[in-house]
């Protein structure tokens, strides 16, 4: 039987109690005892089985509603006792009962999933309650960079550790931001952010640790090992020929002492040797120049400028370099009034090394042509491109374009674009290449 059946029995009782009512009032009108008591006699009975039949409903749903209230979805209600609507209704519970353990479940697999993936992540992670300082979730981590044992509420670093709670739970961050933390007489050097959130009428704030000290460590000796390389390796190549030239002109000079006539100097190789020495060493003073031109720039003379203006000022300054080239270079800006906020200087630096390698890529190409444009990408950052038709950079080289001194010019230092990146780093933004051999380089510029 459906509530329709249940709808239908409530019908017909209330039905028979109205024909009960219609009795007593036939009675009473008549003077009829039997109508009289008869009705009252049917009207108790139905009254009764009419209460009884309801009560007995409510007290399901109450009975219902109370596991709902206490989250108790582990009750079963039968399906085979009681009048046909009871059983429906019990059918209709149970399957309510199901559908929440079954969300449960699912919430508690998800809950544990995630549980393990912050376990398992090299981040410190720490949620607690803002009011009482109780903590939801703190991840082993936490525990083990922090040098901590696991702790229930917050006031428990702020007895032991003053200074960490300060740092982790008593300052309020609008972004990541590096912080020096002191641990045991020693430093770590971390990253902080964190966050607050509402659950219902609680607030909570969620701050999230990462430890960059050994990453910073071996990124540095990594750096180092790559520069150290590469010195060594550019300094032998100077210092080789003028020791070995030193020492030639040493061995002539010193025969000429012990015996003139046998072998006399020459002046002329003399001074054409002094001449190489001269050359060479200049080279070398050349390269430790170049090297400190890459720990020269440290800090940004910003300043807001149209990118149109700043176009003009580079097409002016390139204009002699092309006069006896047969390259197209031309500027296109989305909207003449783009501006950013730059270090217009090294900017300028930036954009005038790359159309120079532009230029040299481009010698050889037919309708050769160095475009710069200026535009907004999908999340409005503008973004500057010099795009050429020239050789492209061969895939084996890519990764090493941006390595201090590697170049694949004769004449070239090999810090250009080191120096551009370190300049686009300093402005928070990116330089990334596309490059196609035979066909042509993109390098896009993000700020």
């Amino acid at each position: 039987m459906t509530y329709k059946g249940y709808f239908i029995q409530l019908f017909l009782r209330v039905l028979l109690l109205l024909a009960a009512l219609i009795s007593i009032a036939y009675g009473v009108v008549k003077s009829n005892t039997y109508a009289l008591w008869g009705g009252a006699l049917v009207s108790i009975i139905i009254l009764y089985n009419l209460y009884r039949f309801l009560i007995r409903r409510f007290e399901e749903m109450d009975d219902f509603f109370e596991s709902v209230k206490y989250r108790d979805f582990s009750r079963w209600f039968s399906e085979k006792h009681g009048p046909q609507d009871i059983r429906t209704l019990h059918k209709g519970f149970n399957n309510v009962n199901k559908t929440i353990k079954a969300i449960n479940n699912e919430r508690q697999a998800q809950f544990v999933y995630l549980q393990k993936i912050l376990e398992m992540v090299d981040v410190g992670i720490v949620a607690y309650n803002l009011d009482s300082g109780e903590v939801l979730w703190a991840n082993e981590s936490l525990i083990t960079t922090l040098d901590l044992p696991s702790f229930k509420n917050i006031s428990f670093v702020e007895k032991r550790r003053p200074q960490l709670y300060e740092e982790l739970f008593d300052t309020y961050r609008t972004g990541v931001t590096s912080v020096d933390l002191s641990l045991r007489n020693e430093n770590l050097k971390v990253l902080i952010s964190d966050t607050v959130f509402q659950v219902e009428e609680d607030a909570f704030k969620l701050v999230v640790l990462q430890n960059i000290e050994d990453t910073l460590n071996q990124n540095e000796s990594d750096s180092w090992k790559k520069l150290l390389s590469v010195m060594t390796h550019e300094i032998m190549n100077s210092i080789a020929p003028i020791s070995s030239l030193a020492e030639t002109l040493q061995h002539h000079i010193q025969a000429s002492q012990k015996n003139p006539e046998s072998h006399p100097l020459d002046l002329d190789d003399l001074n054409a040797g002094i001449s190489s020495i001269q050359k060479r060493s200049e080279g070398l003073m050349k390269f430790a120049k170049t090297y400190r031109s890459l720990s020269k720039v440290t800090h940004l003379n910003l300043e807001t400028i149209k990118v149109a203006d700043l176009f003009k000022n580079i097409s002016d300054l390139m204009k002699p370099t092309l006069a006896d080239k047969q390259i197209l270079l031309q500027f296109k800006t989305e909207s003449p009034e783009m501006s950013l906020e730059i270090d217009s200087y090294l900017i300028e630096q930036v954009l005038i090394n790359l159309i120079l390698n532009a230029i040299d890529a481009c010698v050889s190409a037919e309708h050769a042509r160095v475009l710069i444009t200026a535009s907004q990408n999908t999340q409005g950052r503008v973004q500057l491109k010099v795009i050429d038709n020239g050789t492209g950079i061969p895939e084996e080289i890519k990764d090493s374009i941006f390595i201090p001194f590697f170049s694949t010019k004769k004449t070239g230092s090999g810090v250009g674009l080191s120096l551009s990146k370190q300049i686009m780093t300093l402005h928070k933004g990116k330089i990334q290449i596309k490059s196609e051999p035979n066909t042509g380089t993109e390098i896009r510029l993000l700020f």
